[in-house]
């Protein structure tokens, strides 16, 4: 098949979640279709050369210098009379660029990564569409709504909420496959398409075993690692409570403990996090393999956001036992006290990463058996396999309607 493949983010290097499950989402349809490859690369995200593009596997790749989410940091005000999501404006250049290969004749699917880059698919009339939402924006609003508590906050969450779910709901009926990665917003996006004929399908986020091994870097003692860059606000608020909370709990009880934050700093507030000299903020960092692996703890205080949490995968991997929170571990099929360990408490919290820490035998238990479940549920491999079936299943299936029309 020909496909044309349209990203929200540039999946070269894939260096951060999004990127990643573009990047092996892509490599799983190219090795059996032929795929052109049109995605954001905002100017400053690094330059890609040709040897990038062919480790992509696609027979084409165009670039479009642009930010998709280049409007999000307008003031609140602007935001909230918007008539769609700030994030979902459309940008002239992508639309030039599928406006330029859309003619072609041959396309035998379209597949948009992220709904941002949904709308530019229906510029190609008639061609069977699949999208791989991952992480609905309305549902991510939809919690914030929940969560809200002033009457001020309510308001806005709510009106936020709804102009998600109307746009979203539109343009997700308009096409013909739908993937996400946790059965909770499988179920949000049921009740959004209601009984349009899109095939919708879990698509989990998964890791790289190959590549993601036990054993990359010596374990060093008492040592805890966080791999999330700072500039998602997700991120940010779990590091913010961790340090606030948790963090000095943890060091009350084993005072020589260390903190690694992974990814960029850029644009973050560090003067609203609780620094000490134990914690060292890395920024970006090349290979995050590294810091994971020597960890004694990976911890995920996740609050907010929703998807599944690549961060606890490439842990789990690597050989490194999580200690996450009930939102942290949303949407995968985890045993708490076998290959994960869950508490939402700050003195539960830190208490489990004390054990871990203390506990050599019950850490290498704990870990060997999360490196287990993702090679048998969450490996990239048969993640990709099933993707791509799902492509050529809606193709297939949308090709044998037009024929009998």
């Amino acid at each position: 098949m020909r496909i044309l493949f349209l990203s929200t983010w540039f999946p070269y290097p894939p260096d951060n979640g999004s990127k990643i499950r573009a990047y092996y989402l892509l490599r799983g349809l190219a090795q059996s279709h032929d795929v052109t490859v049109i995605a954001f690369l905002p100017p400053g995200n690094g330059v890609v050369g040709s040897e990038d593009f062919a480790d992509l596997g696609a027979s084409q790749v165009c670039p479009v210098p642009v930010d998709p989410y280049r409007h999000v940091r307008i003031p609140g005000a602007a935001k909230f009379i918007s008539p769609i999501p700030i994030a979902y404006w459309p940008s002239r250049f992508m639309s030039r660029a599928v406006a330029q290969v859309a003619p072609r004749s041959g396309w035998d699917a379209v597949v948009a990564v992220q709904a941002p880059v949904a709308q530019y698919a229906l510029q190609l009339a008639a061609v069977p569409r699949i999208l791989d939402v991952d992480t609905s924006l309305s549902y991510q609003l939809y919690q914030r709504y929940l969560d809200s508590e002033r009457a001020l906050e309510h308001l806005r969450t709510f009106v936020s909420w709804q102009k998600a779910h109307l746009y979203e709901t539109r343009l997700f009926r308009s096409f013909q496959g739908c993937t996400v990665v946790s059965e909770t917003e499988l179920e949000h996006l049921q009740g959004m398409l209601g009984s349009s004929d899109s095939r919708l399908e879990l698509c989990p986020n998964g890791v790289d075993c190959q590549h993601n091994r036990p054993g990359l870097a010596p374990r060093q003692p008492r040592t805890l690692v966080y791999n999330g860059a700072l500039t998602y606000s997700a991120n940010y608020d779990a590091m913010r409570y961790f340090l606030d909370e948790i963090y000095p709990l943890i060091r009350q009880q084993e005072p020589g403990v260390s903190l690694t934050i992974t990814g960029s700093l850029s644009g973050v507030n560090l003067d609203g996090l609780r620094l000490d000299e134990s914690v060292r903020l890395s920024g970006y960092v090349k290979d995050v393999r590294n810091p994971i692996s020597e960890a004694g703890v990976c911890a995920v205080p996740i609050r907010q956001g929703g998807g599944t949490r690549l961060k606890i995968l490439e842990a789990m991997a690597l050989g490194t036992p999580v200690v996450t929170t009930t939102k942290g571990a949303e949407g995968l099929s985890v045993t708490p006290g076998e290959n994960i360990l869950i508490a939402d408490e700050a003195e539960a919290f830190a208490s489990q990463v004390v054990c871990l820490l203390r506990d050599a035998e019950f850490s290498k238990q704990v870990a060997a058996r999360a490196r287990q479940l993702v090679e048998q549920e969450y490996d990239w491999t048969q993640i990709g396999e099933r993707f791509v079936a799902l492509v050529e299943e809606v193709q297939c299936r949308q090709s044998g309607r037009r024929a009998r029309s």
